[in-house]
């Protein structure tokens, strides 16, 4: 912004330095780190501040706000376990049995310092959006735009005309919608996708993927996990979320490397790479990531011997019986280990966790309400964690199409669907190898809010908006000619 008010800034080594840094493979690799130590060690006002100024130089001095994108996807993953807003809640019996402090999410300090924060960027956000608006004119609507509009419309009439129709389900529903597209809009008008490298999204979303490999990890270190030898997976909570979030941001990030693996020489290393982020997401012990990522995972492996070339098939081929091999060789051997690991997770089976009881009240609330459902607020459902009364925070159905029928009824499951269908319009349209991979990462959240309440998460939500606007930049890319983009991506 400022270097095109002032153009002799562009020569600048210091402005210079710093763009070459946002567009280099360090940068995305350096948030991705500040958010595993943030959330490994409690760092996270720190790390805030980081971000925030990252996000300051990108909207003043950067050529777009593409540098944003990663601190946006990292951002929700940063909360430590300790700093729990729902275990360690005033509320929480948790804080009362271990004496523990309550978050710092609570504490009055630390929270004028996140609103600063916050409010520094989303003015410099705003500010940079309205400059690139007057400087740089784009008559060209979003594809998706008729779809969130449908969407967002559904969400803020939840609950009309029910008798629970109030301002705490509407500005839920505006809350959620605008975690579901505020960012494709703002990336959409103020990153130059001309520009942008072939791949960006698969290297971002493997680099996201390695940081949340290292804090599943970090959750079988947290108090109470192991417990003599067998793992506790009710103890698997970690700042942001449980082990089925964790799981289910892991399904998101399993596809990217796939890509490199379909359209890289020595292809192979990125197979190794993805299945590495299979097994962390089996070891997350999350019943529906685990399940819906074997079918994603199943997918990449077919399009990656689809699209690979004739000689790396066979290293792809080699790797994947490799590694049926070695873990059937473990299962046998470290078969008591094994036991140990999932004891948990085979202690459940297939107990539904009365999630079916839940459905089947929704279906009676739909049937008393079918057009706009209940709202948000009136749906039955449940959530995990303490969380202080009147909060925020709903329980939910944890399923989409169920949450959908009983909080907004007909109007929000047509809304949604219509919704779907322009995504997917926008991922078989001009279909690319890069196009179908990230179709698979939406796919995963997709898959998984079948089972869970992923797609009313804002962390989930945010991610999906950069997947959405990310397979709308290859298609804005792809469509001009290969020798002006060449030229557009050296400048």
């Amino acid at each position: 912004m400022l270097c095109e008010c002032f153009p002799k800034m562009k020569g600048c080594k210091i402005v210079v330095w710093l763009n070459a840094f946002f567009t280099s493979a360090y940068y995305p690799v350096l948030i991705a780190v500040l958010m595993v130590l943030s959330n490994l060690f409690s760092l996270e006002l720190p790390v805030y501040y980081i971000y925030i100024f990252f996000v300051v130089l990108a909207a003043l001095l950067a050529e777009d706000l593409l540098p944003v994108v990663p601190v946006l996807c990292c951002s929700y993953m940063t909360v430590s376990a300790p700093n729990n807003p729902a275990d360690f809640s005033p509320v929480s019996p948790s804080v009362v049995n271990d004496g523990r402090d309550v978050s710092v999410f609570y504490k009055p300090e630390f929270q004028l310092q996140l609103a600063f924060l916050i409010i520094v960027a989303a003015l410099v956000l705003i500010a940079r959006l309205i400059f690139t608006l007057i400087v740089r004119p784009n008559k060209r609507a979003p594809k998706l735009c008729i779809g969130f509009a449908v969407l967002g419309a559904a969400y803020l009439l939840g609950g009309a005309f029910s008798g629970f129709y109030a301002f705490d389900t509407v500005l839920f529903g505006f809350v959620q919608v605008a975690a579901l597209c505020i960012f494709y809009f703002l990336f959409y008008y103020t990153v130059d996708w001309k520009k942008v490298k072939i791949g960006y999204w698969a290297f971002l979303f493997t680099v996201i993927g390695f940081g949340m490999v290292c804090e599943t990890i970090g959750l079988y270190f947290l108090p109470g996990v192991v417990v003599g030898g067998e793992v506790i997976r009710a103890k698997m909570v970690t700042g942001w979320g449980m082990y089925n979030n964790v799981g289910c941001i892991l399904a998101m990030c399993l596809p990217a490397p796939f890509y490199f693996a379909a359209v890289k020489k020595y292809g192979w290393i990125f197979t190794l790479t993805g299945t590495v982020f299979m097994l962390a997401l089996a070891v997350t012990q999350s019943r529906g990531s685990a399940l819906f990522g074997c079918i994603v995972y199943a997918a990449c492996a077919v399009a990656v011997l689809i699209k690979s070339a004739k000689a790396e098939k066979i290293a792809h081929v080699i790797v994947f019986g490799s590694v049926a091999v070695v873990l059937g060789i473990c299962a046998v051997v470290l078969w008591d280990k094994f036991i140990d690991l999932f004891n948990s997770l085979i202690g459940i089976g297939f107990n539904d966790n009365g999630r079916f009881e839940i459905y089947r009240k929704c279906l009676n609330v739909f049937t008393e309400h079918p057009w706009f459902g209940v709202g948000f607020y009136e749906t039955p459902g449940f959530r995990w964690g303490a969380m202080p009364e009147g909060s925020f925070l709903p329980p939910r159905a944890h399923d989409t199409y169920m949450q959908l029928l009983a909080s907004g009824g007909i109007v929000a499951l047509a809304a949604y669907l219509y919704h779907r269908a322009e995504t997917l319009l926008l991922f078989f349209r001009r279909p690319s190898a890069e196009k179908t991979f990230i179709a698979f990462s939406a796919a995963a959240l997709v898959l998984t809010s079948i089972l869970d309440c992923h797609f009313f998460n804002f962390g989930p939500a945010l991610l999906y908006s950069v997947i959405l606007i990310c397979a709308e930049g290859t298609e804005i890319r792809n469509g001009i000619p290969l020798k002006k983009r060449k030229k557009a991506q050296t400048k």
